[in-house]
């Protein structure tokens, strides 16, 4: 049987005059279906009176649901504050359609009631762990949805760094840095790099060079449980920036190791009934154009 959401978290950039008005639709929609709807205490959006108001950093908690009410970028912010919470995640889209965030505000009322009533699709993503390691530094480390990116800080600058893959030596790369990325993260940062489009269901990560001094550099698709270690090949004195997720986790020094691992939490994103991954890479990447499939009364 179907988990029952009673209560749920409504986080969103209520800076955005589209998200704020989505989300206050939202919050009045669901308070009416006595759902108990909690909301970051800082945004200034005219809600009924029964809805909790809560510091964001408490919200996760506290709820059965988080909808992230944005785009791609906010849903990986709630999954940061969801974090080992193993809270289910609903993306409704104030842009675009996204690759996460799928639901459209035209749609909007009408998903969120099948999910309320238990009609709705699972889809659990595998994440990975970044840890960077400095000698003079304590140990940094963060969990990443999409991907893990080494760049080089220097302007003009190459970057010269070692990836090992379980151990074994892979190669050494002259360029601007790489991406190592999760399928989810495949149609991101990796696939601007020339990285392959995975689905969201392989048990992989690809590992995507940017902008490589040479085009032998290539990316390459590694088992999802692969031990990945990158070092910087110490020359001139340089300093490589490690992010998670768009999010800065630090600097990899030449005498650090940056280690990605596999990570034992999961994402749990919610799609409405009929979610159809290839129907989406169709709108982002403007694929399949005037084909019978976009026309479906054909």
């Amino acid at each position: 049987m179907r988990p029952s959401f009673r209560t749920i978290a409504l986080i969103g950039r209520f800076q955005d005059p589209r998200v704020a008005e989505a989300m206050v639709t939202l919050a009045t929609h669901a308070s009416r279906r006595k759902v108990t709807v909690w909301v970051d205490e800082a945004a200034p959006l005219t809600l009924p009176t029964e809805i909790v108001r809560r510091p964001e950093s408490e919200l996760a908690a506290n709820a059965d649901l988080l909808v992230a009410v944005g785009g791609d970028g906010t849903l990986l912010y709630t999954a940061r504050l969801a974090m080992g919470l193993e809270r289910p995640l609903l993306g409704i889209n104030r842009g675009r359609l996204g690759f996460l965030a799928d639901i459209s505000a035209s749609e909007m009322l009408e998903r969120f009631d099948e999910v309320l009533d238990g009609r709705y699709t699972e889809d659990r993503r595998h994440l990975m762990r970044a840890r960077l390691l400095n000698p003079t530094q304590s140990e940094h480390s963060a969990i990443a949805v999409n991907d893990i990116a080494l760049q080089k800080r220097e302007t003009g600058r190459m970057l010269d760094f070692e990836t090992h893959i379980d151990g074994h030596f892979v190669n050494a790369h002259g360029g601007d840095g790489i991406v190592v990325a999760t399928p989810t993260g495949s149609t991101a940062y990796a696939l601007s790099c020339g990285g392959p489009i995975m689905t969201p269901n392989l048990e992989a990560l690809v590992l995507a060079p940017i902008s490589p001094h040479t085009l032998s550099d290539r990316p390459i698709v590694v088992s999802r449980q692969s031990h990945i270690e990158i070092r910087l090949i110490a020359q001139a004195p340089t300093l490589a920036q490690v992010t998670c997720d768009g999010v800065v986790l630090g600097d990899l020094a030449p005498d650090g190791r940056l280690l990605i691992e596999p990570s034992d939490s999961t994402l749990l994103l919610l799609h409405p009934i009929g979610y159809d991954y290839y129907r989406i890479l169709r709108s982002k990447l403007h694929w399949g154009r005037g084909a019978r499939h976009d026309h479906p009364d054909l």
